[in-house]
């Protein structure tokens, strides 16, 4: 076959092709965009647009919110849901005007329109994510504590999003998170973990005695948690000493009265009245035998 036959061939399968793929959109078909992602701030307003490139009165639209339940959004040309108070529509798209960290998940618009030959379908999903700022942190720092003893605050919030990090204060001054060893340095030894939001003192001193408090932080915000004091003394050895002593002291008055008291008999297994009873019974077996002993003579 001459090279012009092969060339005219392939322009023929070329046409078909392009008649085959034209014919069957002319009947119908369904479309799914690329996923959407959308963050938007708490009590912020947000949109969530369907990318539809033709609008007519024939259209149908749905939005469904998806998840282990798909639940309506906007069904039958009206809002679903909590979202008729705080939500309008803006062609295709929802403008929710106070999002909440419960509305963050994956949406999908769904519109249908007749055609000629068929009916056409297209669908668009959006993730929309919600930053939160942390709110007050809970922190745990101990009252008192021992010099020398290993001793760890902590400070944590469940409710900032993105994660934040935390920071830690001693009387209102920012502690560095690598410590710096230096003559102008107050604390003794500590780690600080600002992602979990530790704060670990090694072997803790008077001079860590002070007022803790602990600011979570992200992209949104910061909120810090009320000053705690901790007081840290040192191990009191001559108290320690002394009341060992006195302690001993009583053990050994203890110890020698028990003594005098055996000494004197007053621990004799067998009491005074016992002894005087077995005498009398004594005396009485006697005399009965030298009255029977002079009857019988």
């Amino acid at each position: 076959m001459a090279r012009g036959s092969r060339h005219r061939l392939l322009l023929l399968l070329l046409r078909y092709l392009v008649v085959a793929l034209g014919y069957h959109k002319a009947y119908g078909f369904s479309s799914t965009k690329d996923n959407q992602v959308v963050t938007a701030i708490e009590y912020q307003e947000v949109i969530l647009a369907c990318k539809y490139s033709k609008k007519t009165l024939s259209s149908r639209l749905e939005w469904k919110k998806l998840g282990r339940s798909v639940s309506f959004v906007y069904y039958q040309q009206a809002l679903q849901g909590d979202f008729k108070d705080r939500a309008e529509m803006i062609d295709f798209s929802i403008r929710i005007k106070n999002v909440t960290r419960n509305d963050a998940g994956r949406y999908r618009c769904e519109i249908s329109a007749p055609t000629e030959q068929g009916q056409n379908l297209e669908e668009d999903t959006v993730t929309l994510e919600v930053l939160v700022a942390p709110a007050v942190p809970a922190c745990e720092v101990p009252n008192s504590a021992l010099s020398g003893t290993v001793v760890e605050l902590r400070c944590q919030d469940k409710e900032g999003n993105p994660a934040p990090e935390y920071t830690w204060f001693k009387d209102g001054v920012r502690l560095p998170e690598k410590l710096k060893h230096g003559p102008q340095s107050t604390n003794s030894s500590y780690t600080m973990n600002a992602k979990s939001g530790t704060l670990q003192f090694n072997t803790v001193s008077k001079l860590d005695s002070g007022e803790y408090s602990c600011e979570a932080r992200n992209s949104i915000g910061y909120r810090r948690c009320p000053g705690k004091r901790m007081q840290v003394d040192d191990l009191n050895l001559r108290g320690i000493i002394a009341a060992v002593i006195v302690v001993a002291l009583v053990i050994s008055v203890c110890g020698l009265g028990v003594c005098y008291a055996q000494r004197k008999g007053y621990f004799s297994k067998e009491p005074a009245f016992q002894k005087s009873s077995s005498s009398k019974v004594t005396t009485m077996s006697e005399n009965d035998f030298k009255h029977t002993k002079s009857f019988i003579i």
